[in-house]
C-alpha cells in the first residue's frame, strides 16, 4: 500500500513584500501595490440593475475574495515552480478597502451608490396609479387594460349609434323624397286631368258652336248600312257611305252652307245632288225621289234640297250620304258628322 509523502511546509506571512518559497526575479517589474479605490469599483451605470443581496452578503463576498486571492497566489507559485524561474514578489492589497468596495458594489453600504433604487413592485405604475394607492403592477395593468377596453367599447357604441342615426336619417330622407314624388305625381295627374277636362269642355263648346252651322240631312230615320260594310250589292265590294232609312218623300236638307255643283240622274245612285262646301268637301245625296235645287245655286244650312226616294240600285227608300274631302276618295260620313258636332 502506497503512502503519501509528508507535505512540504510553506510559510505564509503576507506583509506586502513576503515571497512564497521563491526568490524575486530581477528581470521583471517594477511592481506596484494594487490598492483599488471606491471610484474604480463603482458599478457602471446603465440599464442593468444590481439587486440587493440578502443577509451575509459581505461575509460571503469576503470569503470568495480571499479564496480567489489564495488561488491566484498558489497558481503563481505553481507556475513558477514548473518553469523553474526565480520567485516573484507579490504585494497583497489592503483587504479593508477591497471589502468596502465590494459592499458598495453589492449595495450594502448606505453611503455608496446602490445602482438603480427603483423598486421592482413599482414598475409600470403611473403617478395617478401611485396616488390612488395601486401598489401592484399587475392590478395597475389590468385596470389600464379594462380602461382601454371600455374606451374602445365606447367608441364602438358611438360609431354604432352614429351609423343608426345616419341610417334613420337616410330612411327618413328617402321616405320624404318618396312622399314628395308621390305628391308631385298626384299634383301632375290632377293638373293633367284638369287640362284634359278643360280641353273636353273647350271642344264641346266648339262643337256646340259648330253644330249651329251644321245640321243632320234628314229626320225620322234609322241608320242601316254603314261605311265599309262588305257586300255584292256595291260595285266596289264594300259600302262607301251611310244609309238613313226613311219613308219616301221625307225632306232632305243641306248639312252646311255651300254651292250646288251637280243635280240629276247618276246611274246606280239614282237621282243625286252634290253640295260643295267652302273648304272643297263634296257631300253626295243619293237615291232621291225628287231634287229641289239646281247647279250653281247657293244654299244655307238646313235648306231643303230634295226628298228621300228609292231610285237607282236600292232595296228600299233611304238616303245614301257620301263625304269626299276635296273631291277625292270617300271617308266615313258618321265620323265626319260627329266632328262637326252632330250625333246621328
Amino acid at each position: 500500500m502506497a503512502s503519501n509523502g509528508p507535505a512540504q511546509s510553506t510559510s505564509f506571512a503576507p506583509n506586502g513584500t513576503q515571497t512564497f518559497g521563491f526568490a524575486p526575479r530581477t528581470d521583471e517589474g517594477p511592481w506596484e501595490e494594487w490598492n483599488p479605490t471606491e471610484e474604480a469599483l463603482r458599478p457602471v451605470r446603465g440599464r442593468h440593475r444590481v439587486t440587493k443581496q440578502r443577509g451575509g452578503g459581505l461575509a460571503r463576498s469576503s470569503t470568495v475574495l480571499g479564496v480567489g486571492v489564495m488561488a491566484a497566489v498558489g497558481a503563481g507559485g505553481m507556475a513558477t515552480a514548473q518553469t523553474g524561474k526565480p520567485p516573484v514578489s507579490i504585494s497583497m492589497p489592503d483587504l479593508s478597502s477591497v471589502a468596502d468596495s465590494a459592499k458598495a458594489l453589492l449595495g450594502e453600504d448606505s453611503d455608496a451608490p446602490k445602482g438603480s433604487a427603483t423598486a421592482l413592485s413599482s414598475v409600470g405604475l403611473t403617478t395617478a396609479d401611485a396616488a390612488a394607492g395601486k401598489a401592484d403592477a399587475g392590478e395597475a395593468l389590468r385596470a389600464r387594460i379594462l380602461q382601454q377596453a371600455e374606451s374602445q367599447q365606447d367608441r364602438v357604441d358611438s360609431a354604432a349609434a352614429q351609423a343608426a342615426e345616419d341610417a334613420a336619417a337616410k330612411k327618413a330622407a328617402e321616405a320624404a323624397a318618396k312622399a314628395q314624388d308621390a305628391a308631385e305625381a298626384k299634383a301632375a295627374a290632377e293638373k293633367q286631368q284638369a287640362i284634359e277636362e278643360a280641353k273636353k269642355k273647350a271642344e264641346a263648346a266648339r262643337l256646340a258652336e259648330l253644330a249651329k252651322q251644321y245640321a243632320l240631312p234628314t229626320s225620322s230615320y234609322t241608320l242601316t248600312s254603314r261605311f265599309g260594310d262588305a257586300g255584292s250589292m256595291w260595285s266596289s265590294g264594300y259600302h262607301t257611305g251611310l244609309d238613313f232609312a226613311a219613308p219616301t218623300g221625307t225632306l232632305i236638307k243641306a248639312v252646311h252652307s255651300g254651292t250646288i255643283t251637280e243635280a240629276g240622274w247618276a246611274g246606280s245612285y239614282g237621282y243625286r245632288t252634290i253640295l260643295t262646301l267652302d273648304d272643297g268637301t263634296e257631300l253626295w245625296f243619293c237615291h232621291q225621289s225628287s231634287i229641289s235645287v239646281s247647279v250653281g245655286q247657293k244654299v244655307a244650312t238646313g235648306d231643303v234640297i230634295g226628298r228621300v226616294g228609292a231610285t237607282g240600285n236600292v232595296t228600299g227608300p233611304h238616303l245614301h250620304l257620301e263625304v269626299h274631302p276635296g273631291g277625292g276618295d270617300a271617308i266615313d260620313p258618321l265620323a265626319w258628322l260627329r266632328s262637326k258636332g252632330l250625333n246621328p
